[in-house]
């Protein structure tokens, strides 16, 4: 669809970006806080642990100013669990709480909306022992841990985030580090499918709290959505895309906004024999949900076509990445699309087309909590990191989330991938994703000082100008 005249971005846009608690922080054994599971992972050859990262947790005030400087109307950050509670139920540290909130009042003093992401991918290493999301209980644990946060935040807080990518949780939990197969399973695809299950109902309870504690605030999901293209316009070949679409995107948006599993998704459980169990009373706890917004991460599209038993299923995959699974839908390359240095193919106009396809399905509010381009910065002997690369995947992006608004689609903001450089889950500091460079490597942690970036100032002025400004 073409449009002569372009509509713009909304007056009160959430112009800002994100960071994750673990990735971002550092301090992570300090001040009371407990272990989480990343935290005692084995960490990937070649990259650094997650004891300083780039130390936003001493140097928040600097972060947020430089944040502030480029003009930010939302900071969306997550709030490390176990820097709350260490051993992820019992006994509130006070230091975690406190951090928080001056993490949170230092935002609003520049006039920045805090947008707090609940749980990202940091379950306490204690509850890890005990089964992690496997364990019932996990609900529970969830639940009072959003208590938690709502008593001492939500005076303040306006939008919360549930669960980080729940769906890459699921389906490629070991890279992400997050995984808990029970010792004796032998149906692993109904292992995982009841962990997410137990997800799913401990995220509408949530949202249920939110809207008894919090009226004025609001609360939705924050999945990874790749819309997924058919190969070839031969009839297998879309159906195979219908697969993975409902597997990977529907499932998660369905089960939060409407209640229902996704009838795709549930023919290829049954076919499995992995549908989880369903106790009594979880059906009308997951259809008593009902988010505000959709916070959703958009990288990349997928391209699919149909598969069959001979394929090798999804074992090594990242979040962008699918070999397939074996009966259903078989990943394939894009030809008309690049790549980034890091193998992740690239398609803003694919962005416009994931963001028409959720309104449709959903017509709810929705806010971009990330979107980036992950590369090898290079810093200058004179402090400058020229990173125009980047500049072009924002301005391609940003141009089609006001097309995607010129289409009548509701958006409240856009937080890229990342505000400040931080450790990726498994490729570590050298992927670098932010707008401001921070002075460290893998093993060697430098000054840690922090260096604005090209695309720093260009994305400033694109918040001066509410998008209407994209050029360099």
């Amino acid at each position: 669809m073409l449009h002569k005249k372009l509509k713009p971005f909304p007056k009160d846009f959430l112009w800002g970006a994100s960071t994750s608690a673990y990735q971002v922080e550092g301090a992570n054994l300090s001040d009371g806080k407990g272990p989480s599971c990343q935290d005692v992972k084995e960490i990937p050859e070649g990259t650094s642990d997650l004891s300083v990262c780039v130390d936003h947790y001493h140097r928040y005030k600097e972060d947020i100013a430089l944040m502030a400087e480029m003009g930010f109307k939302a900071y969306r950050f997550s709030i490390a669990w176990t820097r709350i509670l260490p051993n992820g139920t019992g006994e509130i540290n006070q230091q975690g709480i406190d951090f928080y909130n001056d993490l949170i009042n230092e935002c609003l003093k520049y006039n920045m909306e805090p947008i707090v992401t609940m749980f990202h991918f940091d379950m306490p290493d204690a509850l890890d022992k005990q089964g992690s999301w496997s364990n019932r209980d996990s609900v529970d644990w969830f639940v009072n841990f959003a208590k938690i946060m709502f008593e001492n935040y939500g005076d303040r807080v306006k939008y919360w985030l549930t669960i980080n990518e729940q769906n890459m949780l699921t389906l490629v939990g070991p890279v992400i580090g997050t995984l808990r197969i029970p010792e004796g399973t032998t149906n692993i695809l109904k292992e995982t499918y009841q962990q997410n299950h137990h997800m799913l109902v401990a995220q509408s309870k949530a949202m249920q709290l939110c809207h008894e504690m919090l009226p004025n605030a609001k609360i939705g999901p924050a999945p990874n959505i790749s819309l997924v293209y058919a190969a070839t316009s031969k009839p297998e070949d879309v159906l195979a895309a219908q697969n993975c679409n409902a597997i990977r995107n529907w499932l998660y948006l369905d089960m939060a906004v409407y209640g229902k599993y996704n009838n795709l998704v549930w023919a290829y459980l049954e076919e499995h024999d992995a549908c989880p169990e369903i106790l009594d009373g979880d059906n009308e706890i997951l259809e008593a949900g009902k988010p505000d917004f959709i916070g959703f991460n958009y990288y990349n599209t997928m391209t699919v076509g149909e598969a069959d038993d001979s394929i090798v299923s999804d074992a090594g995959a990242d979040q962008q990445s699918s070999n397939g699974v074996a009966g259903v839908y078989k990943g394939v390359a894009n030809p008309n699309l690049g790549k980034t240095e890091f193998g992740w193919e690239i398609d803003p106009v694919g962005f416009r087309g994931t963001i028409r396809e959720m309104y449709s399905r959903y017509r709810l509010p929705m806010l971009v909590t990330e979107n980036g381009l992950g590369a090898y910065d290079k810093l200058t002997e004179d402090g400058k990191v020229h990173d125009q690369y980047r500049i072009n995947y924002l301005r391609e992006h940003i141009a089609q989330v006001q097309l995607a608004i010129s289409d009548d689609c509701e958006m409240l903001g856009y937080c890229p991938w990342s505000a400040i450089d931080l450790i990726s889950t498994h490729e570590g500091i050298r992927k670098r994703y932010g707008f401001i460079y921070v002075d460290r490597d893998e093993f060697d942690l430098g000054t840690l000082n922090r260096y604005r970036k090209d695309s720093f100032f260009w994305y400033k002025k694109v918040i001066e100008t509410n998008g209407a400004d994209l050029t360099d």
